[in-house]
């Protein structure tokens, strides 16, 4: 059966790969159909989309927005940005940005305060990414001997409950649903059962469903098979279609391949067919 990769990170924001090399091992892993959804980013999309155009692999233009529903992260991916809205998309996340970069001043000084020996500029110089985020901190600390791995540095230190972490204001989670309608994109609710319950996702899909929310993600990575088929009864529940995604980084989670993300995943190509029919 024909698979797809409706979610994936490249340099441009927290992953470590050209956009152009996440389509080889695309190719590579038999995929039909990868979506480069960066973190509140577009600037890795036309290097994306010009490596498909000498691939099988279809190139799909997305972004992952990083939003606020009631005190909760949420993660809201637009597919199928058109180069018009790229731009919209960059001025639409640049005030996000700005607050990104206070709360990458306050933690950069906390750190040093506490004894941790890496600076603001460091953690900066290692990525092409607008803005770094904790992702980038923590792979300099575990780099630099400072924490056992970049999974206890989460944990740990740069946990929110530590204190040192403050997390920035985030854009709204029904009017980002509604900014990606605007562009002409599908908007899509990333691995819900990361940050909420089966509670919350429920009080969640009616309100953004009616801002035009068009799916969720139902195959992800860390769900396990009991977690895919609540997803799935949901989904069918609430009347949105389905999506999936590996959420590959490259060596930041070297655990994660693209297109079977640990080994298990499968993304059926007929989402991909299906959530295109709604543009």
């Amino acid at each position: 059966m024909k698979r797809c990769d409706l979610h994936s990170h490249s340099h441009f924001s927290d992953g470590t790969l050209p956009p152009a090399e996440l389509v080889k091992l695309a190719e590579k892993a038999g995929v039909c159909a990868l979506a480069l959804t960066d973190h509140n980013t577009t600037k890795g999309l036309s290097e994306f989309m010009k490596a498909g155009e000498s691939s099988e692999v279809i190139t799909v233009p997305g972004c992952e927005f990083s939003t606020g529903y009631e005190g909760t992260e949420l993660h809201i991916v637009g597919l199928f940005l058109a180069e018009n809205s790229w731009s919209e998309v960059e001025d639409y996340v640049e005030l996000m940005h700005i607050a990104k970069r206070h709360s990458n001043y306050s933690l950069m000084k906390a750190l040093r305060e506490n004894g941790y020996d890496i600076t603001y500029e460091e953690v900066a110089a290692s990525t092409d990414a607008e803005e770094f985020n904790r992702a980038h901190v923590a792979k300099l600390l575990f780099e630099r001997g400072m924490v056992d791995d970049i999974n206890h540095a989460f944990k740990t230190i740069l946990s929110e409950k530590n204190g040192l972490y403050k997390p920035p204001k985030r854009l709204g989670s029904i009017a980002t649903v509604r900014f990606i309608k605007d562009c002409g994109g599908i908007a899509i609710l990333a691995h819900p059962f990361l940050n909420l319950d089966e509670a919350g996702l429920r009080k969640f899909l009616p309100e953004a469903k009616k801002a035009g929310l068009d799916a969720i993600e139902t195959r992800y990575s860390k769900f396990d098979e009991e977690t895919t088929r609540l997803a799935e009864h949901i989904a069918e529940e609430y009347g949105v279609k389905q999506s999936g995604g590996s959420d590959f980084h490259g060596s930041v989670k070297p655990d994660i391949s693209i297109g079977t993300g640990t080994g298990n995943l499968f993304v059926p190509f007929e989402f991909y067919e299906n959530l295109k029919a709604g543009i």
